[in-house]
């Protein structure tokens, strides 16, 4: 069964849905029959690399007076899965590279690994994640060759596979992040209860047996 992931570095839900998700693939005896891609989704393509304001501060300025509590129910909601939802100190900023190097890490069997090095690193930390020297120290973490890293940022290296996913999401009917495509069929939340996730990798596995 194939798991495509739509997701951004920038995006507390995805930080979210990702825990809840490892938690059910971890309690799922089909666990190894499943293959999860992680797919590029950006919420800012037009954002700069240097950070400006935080993400809390421009929840403001979406959600007005609602905000202080919408951001709080985020930061709770990361609490109960073990998260440090610091949006006071995230700066939202261009995640074109971060994509790219997930891309990498996908060839080199480490893009879980990877894609939660940059949501801690962006979430928690509050770090600059278009910024090359956090990107190559994030790599080397995720246990990437260093200089497979720094050959890809410095160059357009998985540009293409990047864009590629913009498209792909087009076709699938993903307008939000994170959203779950299982085996080509149309996206479905992806932050939803352990339990939920649960059951759709159940009904997954048991289609693909069922077609098989």
């Amino acid at each position: 069964m194939k798991l495509e992931i739509y997701a951004d570095v920038l995006c507390p839900w995805c930080y979210i849905g990702k825990r809840r998700l490892t938690a059910a693939l971890a309690q799922h005896s089909g666990r190894a029959r499943v293959e999860v891609a992680w797919r590029s989704y950006e919420l800012a393509p037009e954002a700069e690399r240097t950070p400006g304001p935080t993400a809390a501060e421009a929840m403001a300025e979406w959600w007005g007076e609602q905000a202080p509590a919408r951001v709080e129910h985020i930061r709770s909601l990361g609490a109960a899965e073990g998260l440090e939802l610091n949006l006071h100190l995230a700066r939202p900023v261009n995640t074109f590279d971060a994509h790219r190097l997930v891309k990498l890490a996908t060839d080199r069997d480490r893009a879980d690994e990877m894609m939660e090095l940059l949501l801690r690193a962006y979430h928690t930390e509050g770090l600059n994640v278009a910024d090359v020297q956090v990107l190559r120290r994030l790599g080397d973490q995720a246990g990437l060759d260093g200089d497979e890293v720094r050959a890809v940022l410095a160059g357009d290296g998985y540009a293409d596979e990047v864009r590629a996913d913009r498209r792909r999401a087009a076709e699938h009917g993903v307008t939000g992040v994170p959203s779950l495509v299982v085996d080509g069929r149309p996206p479905v939340p992806g932050v939803q209860p352990v339990a939920d996730l649960y059951r759709l990798l159940e009904h997954g596995l048991a289609a693909l047996d069922w077609s098989g």
